[in-house]
């Protein structure tokens, strides 16, 4: 089955993918994001209401103290981390970028706890760059379904997907990928019976027995 063909079938599936981070700004994203990790999207929804409301913008931020923003976000994991990389990113867009995100994803991973995940989802989704961010939702996907090979690394998973997926389909497939892993093809208890593609080309069988040996 071809690249396009499985990105046809997830789109049937999942005609509305999209960045489930509720964001205003490009300045936002990037803070929902940096949140993100190792946590759910909704966990970070729930806690960015108050963090927007009290510091809006990069100066903002920048003027408040660890603790100000640990407090607004305390509920996710590893506030504390995430408290000093916010203030310390905004404090860099303040000083670098006279407060404005930038889109090159160099720039971007200059800042605080800004990975290449985090500069892919920034420019594709605030800039409309075609990129194609590799989480744990795409990678699992990706190896399930033989785009890419169980010991590829994240990087390698992202060049396999890029090399394999028209550069036009990049944006929009990143969010397929999400959906289809966040909803149907979960890490646990995915929902094979609605699957398309586990009677064809899905190795979840394989992979799992692999890593039992």
């Amino acid at each position: 089955m071809t690249s396009d063909a499985i990105l046809d079938e997830m789109e049937k599936l999942f005609p509305d993918a999209h960045c489930e981070l509720n964001h205003r700004s490009p300045f936002e994203l990037l803070v929902a994001v940096v949140l993100s990790a190792q946590t759910t999207d909704a966990s970070v929804n729930r806690v960015t209401p108050q963090l927007f409301e009290k510091f809006p913008t990069p100066q903002a931020m920048a003027q408040a103290s660890v603790e100000e923003i640990g407090e607004c976000i305390r509920s996710i994991g590893l506030y504390r981390n995430k408290a000093r990389s916010l203030k310390a990113l905004s404090e860099s867009l303040v000083s670098h970028f006279d407060g404005v995100v930038p889109s090159s994803r160099k720039e971007l991973m200059s800042l605080a706890g800004v990975g290449r995940k985090t500069a892919n989802v920034v420019r594709s989704v605030c800039f409309d760059i075609p990129s194609f961010a590799v989480d744990t939702h795409v990678e699992r996907v990706s190896k399930r379904l033989g785009l890419a090979k169980p010991q590829d690394d994240v990087l390698k998973v992202e060049e396999k997907l890029r090399r394999k997926i028209d550069r036009s389909r990049w944006n929009k497939g990143h969010h397929l990928f999400i959906f289809f892993g966040r909803y149907l093809c979960t890490a646990r208890n995915p929902k094979c019976e609605q699957c398309p593609f586990h009677e064809t080309i899905c190795r979840r069988e394989r992979l799992e027995k692999s890593i039992q040996k």
